[in-house]
């Protein structure tokens, strides 16, 4: 796959369609804060952030094509580290909030800029071929998608048979961890903090609230399986504060 192939896909995706509300929020919240996104990934994570970018890029697993998607991409940090494993990858890297991959544009030099495609794409309506993809990451992303299942269909659909989908998210926030101690940080220092840096008092709190709604670990791996994926595994990072889901897609 190259960037002309990518780019004659993206009629399946620049269709005229309506933009959900939800998605046209999310979008909206994340093109406010893009600023100061990577300083509060930083700062709200104490660091660990870039720990597990890099344990969800080693997860990764390139075949022939040597195409490994990036969905959710952002400002391409997770691009960047499958790069650094894969130094052969061509990375096309989707996000529907365009102002991020613009920031995320600002990194790439080099071959990084040739063998990294930014593209705005909806998830659930992926610009690319049938079995196009030998392996595909979502970093702190699929919790913003509704309905999940949608992407999952479109998840499968991409993937070469026998290929992998790398899926990082935040573990459930009903789960108490570390004694409550990450709750609390969770429920009130989170939405503080990400309130003084940004000035967007709603980003940090839908932060909070969609971790605390999301799945646990054993109800995604559940729904994964329904949706077609013939293995499904995850792996605690952190205590659980970060779940690493792997699911494959049957040869």
């Amino acid at each position: 796959m190259d960037s002309s192939r990518l780019s004659g896909q993206q009629d399946r995706a620049s269709s005229p369609s309506p933009v959900p509300p939800h998605d046209a929020a999310v979008a909206g919240m994340f093109g406010r804060i893009v600023r100061f996104y990577d300083l509060l990934n930083r700062v709200l994570s104490l660091g660990l952030d870039q720990h597990w970018r890099k344990v969800l890029a080693r997860n990764v697993r390139m075949g022939e094509s040597g195409v490994v998607l990036d969905l959710a991409a952002g400002t391409l940090d997770v691009s960047l580290a499958i790069r650094r494993q894969y130094p052969t990858a061509l990375v096309p890297a989707l996000d529907f909030c365009p102002p991020m991959l613009v920031q995320g544009s600002r990194k790439l030099k080099g071959d990084n800029a040739r063998r990294i495609l930014p593209v705005a794409a909806d998830a659930k309506r992926l610009p690319l071929p049938d079995a196009s993809v030998d392996c595909l990451t979502i970093a702190f992303g699929i919790r913003n998608i509704i309905p999940r299942e949608t992407a999952f269909a479109e998840m499968l659909r991409v993937l070469r048979p026998g290929g992998r989908a790398c899926i990082l998210e935040f573990g459930s926030g009903r789960e108490r961890i570390w004694g409550g101690l990450y709750n609390v940080y969770l429920n009130h220092l989170l939405p503080r903090v990400g309130r003084m840096f940004s000035k967007d008092p709603a980003a940090y709190a839908y932060l909070a609230d969609t971790i605390r709604a999301f799945p646990s670990a054993v109800e995604l791996e559940k729904e994964m399986r329904k949706a077609g994926f013939s293995k499904a595994w995850y792996q605690k990072l952190t205590s659980g504060i970060v779940c690493l889901h792997v699911g494959e897609k049957a040869r």
